[in-house]
């Protein structure tokens, strides 16, 4: 992408139009913002190779503009009414339902998730990270200056992870349970938000880390399906025990990093005395890591093979390194963490 200069210029774009909105000092800003970073990222979605790109740029198109447009409204809406009455109680809690509505449309939170799979499904791998990570960045932080912990936002929580979990069950496709993951992440995300203002940077840089390390794995050896995964032989079965550890940690495996930022956020709501709804969460998330560990278990002692002929087209050592020292960070990351903070 970056040898291309038309899409380096839409790259640069689309990170400007993050940086806009999450500097906002208004709402208007904030969509801007919005928009220049939509109109950005179609054109580095469009692929005249792959028509599942098209179809996918067109469905994220759709509903990114009714979000943005809903959103728009709401704030003129809102502006307007405060100038007129004096913003009324059930007023303004209507329109701050609005507006977190349209922000949970834009990042694919469940009620709102319809879009999200089918346009990673279009989508190649960096795409998809983008779509899972960077462009989650505005809508998080926006939604971060409006929301509160209120029956709204706990049903929002307990749907996404409800989605997140059962959604990925019975998919075949890589990029398809990664993206019913990402909805499951969502709401820890948005609880995270709730109890704590910084607890929600933590987690997402965690879940941006591992799925990075992920993606750079299944984009090196061209994975897209769960049967692939079973037929690996060629690779190295220290670089297959790196991605899966990955994928566990992922998941929230407790030994591994991506347990660290789901340990503080089940601590906090504890203390905060949201019992029923940490437990939803934790049950869901234990669904998740079933079909993770059905995969990992599958390809590790069902249909393990090791020919030494497949061996020449393994990619090249230093794959494999980067591959093990992003696991090795994966695996290692709670333990050095906890360490640190009881010798801090």
């Amino acid at each position: 992408m970056l040898n291309n200069p038309t899409k380096f210029l839409f790259f640069m774009t689309l990170i400007s139009g993050t940086m806009i909105s999450v500097s906002a000092n208004s709402w208007f800003g904030a969509w801007m913002g919005l928009e220049i970073n939509l109109l950005s990222f179609i054109p580095l979605m469009t692929n005249t190779k792959n028509l599942l790109s098209t179809e996918a740029s067109l469905k994220y198109f759709l509903t990114q503009a009714l979000a943005s447009a809903t959103l728009l409204f709401t704030v003129i809406i809102a502006a307007l009414m405060f100038n007129t009455s004096g913003s009324l109680l059930m007023e303004s809690t209507f329109m701050s339902i609005l507006i977190s509505s349209s922000l949970l449309l834009k990042m694919g939170a469940a009620p709102f998730h319809f879009w999200f799979p089918g346009v990673m499904e279009g989508l190649n791998w960096m795409n998809g990270l983008m779509l899972m990570t960077w462009q989650k960045i505005a809508p998080l932080m926006l939604l971060s200056y409006n929301l509160s912990m209120s029956v709204f936002t706990s049903i929002i929580i307990a749907l996404s992870v409800l989605v997140g979990s059962l959604g990925g069950f019975n998919q075949t496709s890589l990029r398809k349970v990664l993206a019913y993951s990402s909805i499951n992440h969502l709401g820890w995300l948005i609880a995270a938000m709730g109890v704590g203002e910084n607890l929600w940077y933590l987690y997402f840089s965690v879940y941006s880390f591992l799925s990075m390390a992920i993606i750079f794995m299944m984009n090196t050896f061209k994975l897209f399906h769960v049967k692939q995964i079973f037929s690996l032989n060629y690779i190295n079965p220290v670089t297959k025990f790196a991605l899966f550890i990955t994928l566990l940690s992922l998941g929230g495996l407790p030994p591994f990093l991506g347990f660290l930022p789901k340990w503080i956020i089940i601590q906090s709501m504890t203390q905060s005395g949201m019992i029923f709804l940490v437990s939803i969460m934790v049950i869901m998330t234990l669904i998740t890591l079933f079909y993770y560990l059905r995969t990992s278990f599958g390809a590790f002692m069902l249909t393990y093979a090791e020919p030494t002929w497949n061996y020449l087209y393994a990619p090249n050592n230093t794959t494999n390194l980067v591959a093990l020292i992003l696991s090795a960070c994966s695996t290692f990351g709670l333990i050095f963490c906890a360490t640190l903070f009881s010798v801090i």
